[in-house]
């Protein structure tokens, strides 16, 4: 089942590259073709546009996890404290300044390029939906003013209700930094781009295997290419291909609902812009309106996988469909009626620190990857493709002396024990939260689990 965005991309654009025939040869072959295998090969062919790139995707360009996102445009300005102790301040306060300044880059190119993604840069709101959650956000924005970063700017309860369009965030700042997008029409829309750079792009083409020697040589069904250098960009399918990045990544879905198309009754609740809505949960729940006029709800850490396999349930309408409709409901109560179009989900590569990593495969100087990104890969893919066209072009830069390009910085437990805590730590999560929602103590056993899952929230703690 292709994802919603997709479908709805296609509808406009149904035009599809060839797969992959015979023995083929490129300066540099790119294995992904979302957005981050996409940006890597803009960024590098801008920089040099002699290299001859061929990417090679196994479904459709943007089939995978940047074809099913909420399609909310955000930074790592919310994670700064994670950053700064990661990587120490100087470089947290970089990578927030870069994750902020891809919003206008993304932007930028999409107006250059003649890009419809229905991208606007409305902003985000940071809600409490509880009495627990109010603050949550507090630290952060000091120390980022602390730093001389404004991200962020605290508004009044009655605000927050009207921006949101939902009375059930009772708390919340703004930040302007941010957009949101349709994603399927941006990565239908930069495959476009890089082809009309003169970069190949092979679809329908799966990877069957490919050698480490230089050159390297990557394996299709139906052909071959021959590369100097070699990107692999399948995000959470890295952990079920190669067995050393199994333990880096805990693949967990991401579960979205959409309505039929109500405009009236958007206007109604407030929410008339872009702008997109997270509350402070931990797995949070976050939602936007679409140009046609509906509403988009969505939420993460609802189904893992066991030893980051793609389980068959990714590629199928939510299993959460009745549990996000009736919180989209709970938001909207006007929308009680209003039919849902789709369900969806998606495989989230999640990494211990919360960050995506990059490296050197094995310490081959000539293949390099990146992934991690752990439900928040819109606007950091971007930053992806920075730092793996600045590995190929080898370049000497911040973005490849950066830490991010040192590979994992953490993994998770052997199985049974990553499969079972999840799921454990998980199940605490939930119950600390309706606890909370319904202004109760939570249990002491449950509050203490629940910091096991630091990695995976939305903000960070001082």
């Amino acid at each position: 089942m292709r994802p919603f965005w997709i479908e709805q991309a296609l509808f406009n654009d149904g035009d599809l590259a060839p797969a992959l025939q015979g023995a083929q040869r490129a300066d540099v072959c790119i294995v992904g073709g979302g957005f981050t295998g996409l940006w890597t090969a803009i960024q590098a062919k801008q920089q040099d546009p002699s290299l001859d790139i061929a990417i090679v995707e196994s479904d459709l360009c943007g089939a995978g996890a940047s074809g099913r996102n909420g399609g909310c445009l955000l930074t790592w300005s919310a994670k700064f404290f994670t950053l700064r102790r990661l990587f120490g301040e100087a470089e947290a306060i970089r990578l927030v300044k870069a994750s902020e300044a891809v919003v206008d880059h993304i932007a930028g190119f999409c107006r250059a390029h003649d890009i419809d993604a229905e991208l606007r840069q409305d902003g985000t709101l940071y809600t409490a939906t509880s009495q627990a959650q109010i603050g949550t956000l507090d630290p952060v924005m000091q120390a980022l003013e602390g730093c001389g970063i404004k991200s962020y700017y605290p508004l009044p309860p009655e605000q927050v209700a009207r921006r949101s369009g939902s009375a059930r965030n009772l708390a919340g700042v703004y930040s302007p930094i941010a957009a949101t997008v349709h994603p399927g029409k941006l990565v239908r829309g930069l495959r476009r781009a890089a082809l009309a750079m003169g970069i190949r792009i092979y679809e329908r083409s799966p990877m069957l295997d490919f050698s480490t020697g230089h050159p390297v040589t990557v394996r299709t069904p139906c052909g071959s290419i021959e590369a100097k250098k070699l990107v692999l960009a399948i995000n959470a399918w890295m952990a079920s291909t190669f067995p050393q990045f199994e333990r880096t990544i805990a693949v967990v879905s991401s579960d979205m609902v959409i309505t039929e198309r109500c405009p009236d009754l958007l206007r109604q609740s407030g929410l008339v812009d872009g702008v997109s809505v997270l509350d402070s949960r931990t797995f949070v729940y976050y939602y936007r309106s679409t140009v046609d006029g509906r509403i988009m709800l969505g939420k993460g850490g609802n189904t893992f996988s066991w030893g980051g396999r793609i389980a068959p349930v990714f590629d199928q309408r939510s299993p959460y469909e009745a549990e996000l409709t009736e919180a989209l409901r709970s938001f909207f109560p006007a929308l009680r009626d209003t039919p849902i179009t789709a369900s969806w989900n998606g495989p989230s590569d999640r990494s211990v620190t919360g960050f995506p990593f990059f490296g050197k495969l094995d310490g081959a100087p000539h293949i390099c990857y990146g992934f991690g990104y752990s439900g928040n890969g819109v606007g950091p893919s971007y930053m992806g493709g920075q730092i793996l066209s600045s590995m190929l072009l080898d370049q000497d830069n911040a973005w490849t002396r950066s830490p991010l390009t040192k590979g994992p910085l953490g993994h998770f437990p052997p199985e049974p024990i990553r499969y079972v805590g999840s799921i454990v730590v998980r199940n605490a999560i939930r119950r600390k939260e309706r606890a909370e929602d319904e202004n109760r103590q939570p249990w002491l056993v449950d509050r203490m689990l629940s910091k096991f899952a630091n990695a995976a929230g939305k903000s960070d703690k001082a």
